[in-house]
């Protein structure tokens, strides 16, 4: 674990895996440090901003982090409904071996957490995608993928909150609202959310 300051109010927890991301934000959440005004993860970092003075509190709490144990903190549940009939499901199907009712019950049958959001407002990164659905990225990537695409790419579900460029195969689609800036939070899924997919008519 490596920390740097980030201004003088923030630091950025640097480390290896999505594993010990999730053991730090796991930590400092749990903690539920008066000090602690924002917490982000993302692919390898953390960064944690504080209240003045607020940073000797967040630095004991990660002195205690074991990066190879993840601490159980609060999370929500969250089931999202798709309709399974994107434009690279069969792509899908065809890189796993399977067809493409076997891409749907994989999808469908994990649990996935949120392992951070990025990218556009509302993006969550979900990690638990069965290993024959871990799949790359389209070799070009589309100019404008419509709000609501659910897709695959590496190690990671997501789907699109609003209609943007994407490189992701896209397997299906979802009404969800997944971002509204008029709500509280605005976004749908938040990190250390457990989130489902369910089949829709």
């Amino acid at each position: 674990m490596r920390l740097r300051r980030c201004g003088t109010d923030a630091v950025l927890v640097e480390v290896d895996s999505l594993g010990e991301v999730e053991a730090v934000r796991a930590a400092v959440h749990a903690a539920a440090l008066p000090e602690v005004v924002e917490l982000v993860p993302a692919a390898r970092t953390v960064l944690i901003g504080a209240r003045p003075g607020g940073l000797a509190a967040v630095r004991r709490v990660l002195d205690t982090v074991d990066l190879s144990h993840r601490v159980e903190s609060e999370s929500r549940e969250v089931t999202i409904p798709v309709v399974y009939d994107g434009p690279d499901l069969e792509l899908v199907a065809e890189t796993a071996g399977v067809g493409p009712d076997e891409v749907v019950r994989l999808h469908t049958g994990a649990t996935y957490s949120v392992a951070f959001c990025g990218f556009a407002p509302g993006f969550a990164y979900l990690v638990g995608l069965p290993e024959a659905l871990q799949q790359p990225r389209l070799d070009s990537p589309r100019t404008k993928v419509p709000a609501g695409s659910v897709g695959v790419a590496g190690e990671y579900t997501a789907a699109y909150p609003r209609a943007t460029p994407g490189g992701w195969r896209l397997i299906g689609r979802t009404d969800a609202p997944l971002f509204d800036p008029r709500r509280d939070p605005a976004a749908l899924l938040q990190p250390g959310d457990r989130v489902r997919f369910e089949a829709a008519a």
